[in-house]
């Protein structure tokens, strides 16, 4: 079956949260306390999926019927020519398919992304080899989590200042 995807609506914000909170808490709670869960979690709710559409492309991945993933992409602080990306999950049933892949691939694609002289992720301690796989780099040459347990990646993309 073939990966489709489109923006999020509000009519799909709480199946996107709840396949949020279930692969937070099956496939990073080896590297996370239930607190630190926890708290991730209630900041990701359906209206702050939704409110966060409003400032990012934020995408819903579907296999068939079935929502397998999520994944954004909006502007670095402001700027016009960076970027970040935000909330790439994968539901835990649907992971090392390579729809983690597919969704960066769709983010890359993005206008924020090809507009963009450089792009950061906010990593998991989880996801940080995956990123790297895909070519982003610790921001600063950063080696330990920071404050929020994130690790900063950033890939330059080439794009030339306007």
């Amino acid at each position: 079956m073939a990966l489709t995807h489109h923006y999020l609506r509000a009519s799909n914000a709480a199946a996107a949260a709840q396949l949020i909170a279930t692969t937070l808490l099956t496939t990073n709670r080896k590297d996370y306390t239930a607190d630190y869960l926890a708290a991730t979690i209630a900041k990701l709710q359906p209206q702050d999926l939704v409110d966060k559409a409003t400032w990012t492309h934020f995408y819903v991945f579907y296999e068939g019927t079935e929502l397998v993933g999520t994944g954004a992409i909006g502007s670095y602080w402001g700027k016009a020519d960076e970027a970040s990306l935000f909330d790439i999950f994968v539901s835990p049933e649907y992971q090392g398919k390579g729809i983690g892949h597919a969704i960066v691939t769709t983010l890359e694609q993005d206008a924020f992304f090809k507009t963009a002289k450089r792009v950061e992720i906010p990593a998991s301690i989880t996801a940080l080899g995956f990123y790297e796989k895909l070519g982003y780099r610790p921001k600063n040459h950063q080696t330990r989590p920071d404050n929020e347990q994130l690790f900063r990646l950033e890939k330059f993309t080439g794009v030339s200042p306007k």
